[in-house]
């Protein structure tokens, strides 16, 4: 039998509606590529991108430099981040346990569970209803 190396670590992130696959490859140079675009390009808001680098900016969790590709669907701009982010710090955790108590401090490891709640029937959105007339 054939042995296989994997060669990355892959950590899964979720977040409202969007999914993140994030595949973390040893390098010497952080790089991010998100749908086959650079980090930049994809998120244009500075925000945004600096959110996804706190997770790498933990001082005690002792994190070398990563190239990242990052396979995002669904949601916007601000969830798939987060959920890029999520991503990132389970992968890490995946790789390295130590790594656990430091980002879970951070409260890196935490799944955001707020989505949008369902319409009801009978309403016209979640919970807006119609004028109730007294006539």
């Amino acid at each position: 039998m054939a042995t296989t190396t994997k060669r990355y670590i892959e950590g899964i992130g979720r977040r409202k509606t969007a999914t993140a696959r994030v595949r973390l490859t040893p390098a010497t140079a952080t790089t991010f590529t998100i749908n086959n675009r650079p980090l930049e390009d994809y998120f244009k808001h500075i925000a945004l991108q600096q959110n996804l680098q706190s997770v790498l900016d933990t001082k005690e969790a002792g994190i070398e430099n990563y190239t990242i590709t990052v396979k995002v669907l669904g949601g916007g701009l601000s969830a798939q981040s987060d959920a890029i982010k999520l991503g990132i710090a389970r992968a890490l955790v995946e790789e390295k346990l130590d790594r656990r108590t430091s980002l879970k401090k951070e409260g890196y490891l935490k799944r955001d569970p707020r989505s949008v709640e369902r319409k009801k029937f009978g309403l016209r959105k979640a919970r807006k209803r119609p004028a109730w007339s007294k006539r």
